[in-house]
């Protein structure tokens, strides 16, 4: 079993560079990632989950439009959720177009984009799955209400600064390895040479297009003269999720606090949260066995 790659081009002019294992006409799994990240942090769950005993799926991770090779409009307002649901309901029709995707897995930004399409296309997936990605309820609850929430989001204004990129590119991208740093200040173990260089390649693509979600998004802190979340209003209609749910989260997420879990289920009827104490953000490079576990069990119906 091998990692292949191949360019998805969508109707509306976008074109996705997309990762993929496993026979094409089987059961579609999709896999988003977030920021600063690319396709390849899901590479191993994608070999494992196109194995025939673990369901022998057709696994495939674009890169999200402004990452890496996939098309990357120049304009902020090209990044806002309506235009990022529209290539995941494209991207979903052209792999998939028979059924719904057996699951979506999102993780960060991704989820993002992952728990607007939920919330507005049910029928085009059977399950999702969430790996540390705030739903947009509690997200805004907690950055309206919550000073801690507040304050571990202040990166934000940060990478919507007109200059963020150039920043982000100096001394070999140093800040955004830098956002890897466990508590101590010092690089993960996970954080190989051969990772580095496949961050690194990416970076090398382009930084606008991820700086550009920060900017076109208004969930962020409140601040002088930018109310952000504070002037955000998102009805009970624009939050419920039908389909049967999975969220996995790091409880280390130095940036997501734990309280972006309480009241899910005003919204998730079908909810399962599984806590992972000790792992952060980064969960998908720290414990890949861990969730491809919770996915593979939340497949089976368990």
């Amino acid at each position: 079993m091998t990692i292949e790659e191949r360019v998805v081009s969508l109707p509306h002019g976008i074109d996705l560079a997309c990762r993929t294992a496993g026979l094409p006409g089987r059961p579609v799994m999709l896999f988003l990632h977030g920021f600063p990240e690319g396709a390849f942090i899901w590479d191993e769950l994608l070999l494992h989950f196109a194995r025939p005993e673990h369901g022998g799926y057709h696994c495939v991770a674009p890169y999200l439009r402004g990452f890496g090779p996939s098309s990357k409009p120049a304009a902020v307002e090209a990044y806002r959720a309506k235009h990022l649901v529209q290539d995941l309901a494209a991207l979903a029709d052209a792999l998939s177009p028979q059924q719904p995707l057996a699951c979506l897995v999102a993780h960060d930004w991704g989820g993002a984009v992952a728990w607007n399409f939920a919330n507005q296309q049910p029928a085009r997936m059977a399950r999702l799955a969430i790996v540390n990605s705030p739903h947009p309820g509690t997200f805004l609850r907690e950055l309206q209400s919550d000073p801690a929430q507040q304050a571990a989001s202040q990166y934000m204004h940060f990478l919507c600064r007109p200059d963020a990129e150039a920043l982000l590119a100096e001394d070999d991208f140093r800040r955004l390895f830098g956002f890897f740093d466990n508590p101590a200040g010092e690089p993960p173990a996970w954080l190989t040479p051969a990772v580095r260089a496949q961050y690194r390649a990416v970076w090398q693509q382009g930084l606008t297009g991820p700086c550009h979600y920060y900017r076109a998004s208004p969930l962020r802190p409140p601040r002088d003269g930018d109310p952000a979340a504070q002037a955000v209003s998102l009805p009970d209609s624009m939050l419920t999720v039908q389909v049967p749910t999975l969220v996995v989260w790091g409880m280390d997420d130095p940036a997501l606090r734990p309280g972006l879990l309480q009241g899910l289920d005003n919204w998730i009827p079908q909810l399962q949260v599984r806590p992972v104490p000790g792992a952060s953000h980064w969960i998908v490079h720290e414990e890949p066995e861990r969730i491809a576990y919770e996915i593979g069990r939340f497949l089976q119906g368990q």
